[in-house]
């Protein structure tokens, strides 16, 4: 079983790849991080970054088949032009508690999946060079407030976008940030964070925009995942790091079944008694059957031109993190 802390190596040459300096993982980081890893090594699978891993043959939990003009919510086939507004709804009812139903339904276990998460991406910049991160479907900032404060010292700082289509987790997200001091709603100070009302599936940025992307938990909540995919592609630079953290698909048969009568039974339940509010939490147990496995995944983020991409299960593949560059193109 691999360590948690052994792939960082794999972050440090990324950095060269993009054409920045290679720098260390600063020593604050590497002691905060080591003092999680005997928590994460009971709950982290070997990596299946060769991609051999041998996952389920997974078909979608609901069997009916999506026509053109529709797709999945949750167990149910929508009109696609509905899905948006219908996901939206959700998130604005589950906002308030959000974190704290983060942390009844997974033990905790989310916060050492998002350090684990970007310790892989960090470094994201190295000195002199002035770069720039979108955190896409990042509302109430836990991955885009992790880089801040791990990258604190980095000069020039690193510019952060958390971009994210409902307004209510954005509003979360910077009460959040203003606790935490890493934010001001003052329009004179000059702000590390910045925050964007819009769909990941039209970027309201520039192509060449970015030096990287994360995107937590979030993307298989989109009506088009290739088109955010794709999105994804167009506004990084070349050689920019794509990253997504996402619930996947367990392999072992024990675990699976397991897992899924704590899915079906415990989460929507926890979701009536914590929000008042069963049906949100039964579509977010449903949209995590009806995503892609790993493979399939893997192949979706190829198509939309990165290179270089990989996975690796974590928790026995009850999530999974997936990479990919944008690679410099040959003239």
């Amino acid at each position: 079983m691999k360590t948690l802390l052994k792939p960082l190596a794999t972050s440090r040459a990324a950095s060269k790849f993009r054409g920045v300096a290679s720098t260390s993982i600063p020593r604050p980081f590497v002691d905060y991080f080591s003092m999680n890893v005997n928590i994460a090594k009971s709950f982290t699978t070997d990596s299946s970054r060769n991609t051999n891993t041998n996952t389920n043959n997974n078909t979608n939990t609901n069997n009916e088949k999506e026509d053109s003009d529709t797709t999945h919510f949750g167990f149910k086939n929508v009109p696609k032009t509905e899905k948006e507004k219908l996901v939206g709804n959700v998130f604005h009812s589950v906002a308030d508690q959000y974190d704290v139903m983060n942390d009844l339904m997974s033990g905790m276990l989310h916060r050492v999946w998002k350090d684990y998460f970007v310790s892989e991406l960090l470094p994201v910049t190295a000195p002199g060079y002035e770069a720039s991160h979108l955190d896409v479907a990042g509302g109430t900032g836990d991955i885009a407030f992790r880089i801040a404060e791990k990258s604190s010292q980095a000069s020039p700082p690193l510019k952060i976008t958390i971009l994210d289509i409902n307004g209510s987790m954005l509003e979360v997200g910077k009460q959040r940030a203003i606790t935490k001091n890493l934010w001001s709603n003052n329009a004179g100070e000059t702000q590390r964070l910045s925050w964007v009302e819009a769909s990941g599936e039209e970027l309201p940025f520039e192509d060449n925009s970015f030096d990287s992307y994360t995107i937590s938990f979030g993307i298989r909540n989109c009506t088009d995942i290739p088109k955010v995919l794709k999105e994804a592609h167009r506004v990084l630079k070349p050689g920019g790091r794509f990253m997504c953290l996402e619930f996947s698909h367990v392999a072992n048969p024990l675990l699976r079944t397991l897992y899924d009568q704590y899915s079906f039974n415990v989460i929507p339940a926890l979701g009536e008694l914590i929000s008042q509010d069963r049906e949100s939490y039964q579509y977010l147990v449903e949209s995590i059957r009806n995503f892609p496995d790993q493979r399939k995944f893997e192949r979706m983020i190829r198509e939309a031109g990165f290179g270089m991409v990989r996975h690796e299960d974590l928790t026995h593949g009850i999530v999974a993190i997936h990479s990919g560059y944008k690679l410099v193109s040959k003239k």
